[in-house]
C-alpha cells in the first residue's frame, strides 16, 4: 500500500464515521467485505479455524478477531487496539434554546475540544435514536446522519469584542450553543429539534424515547503543503489508528495464533464504561473464544500473559510556532512515520522490551519511526494502552502518528504517516 492508498482507505473511514457509531458502523461493513462472521455477545459461538470473526460491542466498539488453522495447544496472542471517539460538543435533552427569533441547541462538551475551532464552521449532526419497541427492553435504535450544513456557531463580531485578538475564554453554555433556525410561526418552538429528528429517524417525535446525537466537523479532508507532505482532515485522533487496526486484520493472517483488534468507545472521558477500554468486555470476549475453541482457562490465561498489545494512539508534532512546548530532544515532525511514545508516569505503557519489540520491526521492514516523550515540565495526554493492559497484564506498547492541532475541529498530519503506521500494524500481525 502507498501513500495515495492509505489516504484515500483513510479519507473514507473519516467521511462515514462521523459519530463512535458510524465509525463501528463502517468497521463492519470493511469487515464483511473481508467475509469476517458477526457474532453476540449474549449467544453461543461455533467458531472454525481460518475464519475472521467481530463482536459488535453496545453499538459504539467493536472486537473482531482471526483464527489460525494450526493454533496447536498453546496459541499466542496478538491484540491491536485504537478508540472511535473524539472531542466534540453533544446534544443535551429537550435541548431548543430560544433566543428572540433564534433557535439554539443546547450542547455539553464531551472531552476537551480546543473550543474556538468549532467557531463559524459547518455543522451538522449524527448518532442513535432509541424508539419504542415490542419491550421495554428492547427499544429500536437506529442510527442517523443529517449530512449538510445545518449547524453554525457565530463568532461575535470584533467591534463587540475588541480584545478577541489577546485570548478569550469561551464558556461552554454561554458561547457554544449552535444555532440552527431563525422561528417562524410554522416552526414549533419548543420542538423544533425533536421534530427534525423524528424526520430524519423516520418516525413520530412522541416514539422517540432517548438519544445520543453529535454535532460534527462536515468539512471534508484534503492534502495540503508545497508538495502536499500535509493530511488536514477532522476526528484524525483517532481514526487514523482504527483504519491501520482494520486493514492489518483484515489483510494479515498467522496460520499458528490469533489475531484481534479492540476499537473502544469513551478514551476521551476516561474510559471507564461498559463499552470503554476500563471495561472486563475484552477480557471476557477472549475468555469467550478460547472456551470456545475447547481450550481450558488455563491455557487462556498463558495465552493472554504471553500475549502483546499494540495501543495505537495520535502523538504530538513539534508545534512550528511553539517548539518551546516540547521536549529539548525527542521531538516528532509530520512524515518522521510512526511515533514510539513513551513517559516514565507509564500514562503511555512504557517497558525498554516491549518497545524493543515494536523497534525491532520497524527496523527490520525499513518503516519509519521515532521515539517520544514529553517535555518533563509538561502534562502530557494519555491513552488506552496503559488502561488495557493493566486489566489484561500484557504487554504492551503505545504508538501513533505525529499530528498538530490535536483536539482541534481540524487536525493536521504528515501525508505519508498513514503508511507507515498501517504496515507496522501489518508486520505485527504477520510475525
Amino acid at each position: 500500500m502507498n501513500t495515495e492508498q492509505a489516504l484515500q482507505i483513510l479519507s473514507k473511514t473519516l467521511t462515514a464515521s462521523v459519530s463512535p457509531y458510524h465509525c463501528i458502523k463502517e468497521s463492519k461493513r470493511q469487515l464483511d467485505e473481508a467475509s469476517f462472521h458477526p457474532l453476540s455477545l449474549t449467544k453461543s459461538w461455533n467458531l472454525e479455524a481460518g475464519c475472521g470473526y467481530y463482536i459488535p460491542v453496545f453499538d459504539s466498539s467493536l472486537i473482531a478477531f482471526t483464527i489460525g488453522e494450526n493454533l496447536g495447544e498453546a496459541p499466542s496472542l496478538r491484540m491491536e487496539a485504537a478508540h472511535t471517539d473524539w472531542p466534540c460538543l453533544k446534544l443535551k435533552p429537550s435541548p431548543e434554546v430560544t433566543e428572540g427569533r433564534y433557535g439554539k441547541l443546547n450542547i455539553e462538551v464531551y472531552g476537551g475540544p480546543i473550543l474556538n475551532t468549532w467557531l463559524d464552521r459547518p455543522l451538522s449532526m449524527a448518532g442513535k435514536v432509541c424508539i419504542a419497541g415490542s419491550s421495554p427492553f428492547s427499544p429500536e435504535v437506529r442510527f442517523i446522519d443529517m449530512k449538510k450544513p445545518l449547524l453554525v456557531i457565530p463568532n461575535l463580531a470584533i467591534h463587540m469584542n475588541r480584545e478577541v485578538n489577546d485570548g478569550i475564554k469561551l464558556n461552554p453554555q454561554v458561547d457554544m450553543l449552535p444555532l440552527l433556525t431563525v422561528l417562524t410561526e410554522s416552526l414549533d418552538k419548543d420542538h423544533f429539534f425533536l421534530n427534525l429528528l423524528a424526520e430524519e429517524a423516520g418516525c413520530r417525535p412522541e416514539d422517540i424515547l432517548d438519544y445520543e446525537i453529535y454535532v460534527y466537523n462536515l468539512d471534508a479532508c484534503t492534502t495540503a503543503g508545497l508538495n502536499g507532505q500535509f493530511f488536514s482532515a477532522p476526528r484524525l485522533d483517532n481514526l487514523t489508528s482504527v483504519q491501520a487496526c482494520l486493514t492489518a486484520i483484515t489483510s494479515c493472517f498467522r496460520d499458528g495464533g490469533i489475531n484481534a483488534i479492540a476499537l473502544y468507545d469513551n478514551e476521551e472521558v476516561g474510559s471507564r464504561t461498559k463499552q470503554g477500554a476500563l471495561s472486563a468486555v475484552t477480557e471476557r470476549i477472549l475468555e469467550k473464544l478460547f472456551t470456545s475453541l475447547g481450550y481450558g482457562r488455563e491455557t487462556y490465561l498463558n495465552a493472554v500473559m504471553d500475549g502483546f498489545l499494540l495501543s495505537m494512539d495520535v502523538a504530538h508534532a513539534i508545534h512550528p510556532n511553539h517548539k518551546e512546548k516540547c521536549d529539548i530532544k525527542n521531538q516528532l515532525f509530520p512524515g518522521d512515520g510512526v511515533a514510539i511514545k513513551m513517559a516514565a508516569s507509564q500514562s503511555y505503557s512504557t517497558d525498554a522490551s516491549c518497545v524493543s519489540v515494536i523497534e525491532s520491526l520497524c527496523r527490520s521492514h525499513q518503516i519509519p519511526y521515532k521515539k517520544f516523550s514529553n517535555r518533563s515540565d509538561l502534562r502530557g495526554g494519555s491513552t488506552l494502552g496503559a488502561l488495557s493492559s493493566t486489566l489484561l497484564a500484557m504487554k504492551t506498547t503505545d504508538i501513533g502518528v505525529p499530528i498538530l492541532a490535536m483536539h482541534s475541529a481540524r487536525e493536521l498530519m504528515g501525508a505519508s504517516d498513514q503508511q507507515a503506521l498501517v504496515s507496522l500494524a501489518s508486520e505485527f500481525f504477520l510475525v
